[in-house]
């Protein structure tokens, strides 16, 4: 499966953005699939995930109450909401595709090109 993001940008501490993950092939439903993100100088570390239907989600501690995970298996897509953004959500966010649910990057198995968020104080 290929993986695209988008929907990053710059926006100010406070505000919201939503990410977007387009997959490619008629296998989108069968994948686990997270959001990873990676800040300068910082390992790549764990987000979000949610489970094949939608039915189950994840969440670093770090996100939780401010970020949500969703996905549209008819369109192939994979959505981060994240709101009450705050400087240190500064990164390169990724959508992966994996066979196992886990907040593991080791876990997935295919990745998107990455998506820039930058916020500013």
């Amino acid at each position: 499966v290929q993986l695209q993001a988008s929907g990053g940008g710059l926006v100010q501490a406070g505000g919201s953005l939503r990410l977007s993950c387009a997959a490619s092939g008629r296998t989108f439903s069968r994948y686990v699939m997270g959001w990873f993100r990676q800040a300068p100088g910082k390992e790549r570390e764990f987000v979000a995930a949610i489970s094949r239907n939608g039915g189950s989600t994840y969440y670093a501690d770090s996100v939780k109450g401010r970020f949500t995970i969703s996905r549209d298996n008819v369109k192939n897509l994979v959505y981060l909401q994240m709101n009450s953004l705050k400087p240190e959500d500064t990164a390169v966010y990724y959508c992966a595709a994996g066979s196992l649910l886990g907040t593991s990057v080791r876990t997935y198995d295919y990745w998107g090109q990455g998506a820039l968020v930058t916020v500013s104080s």
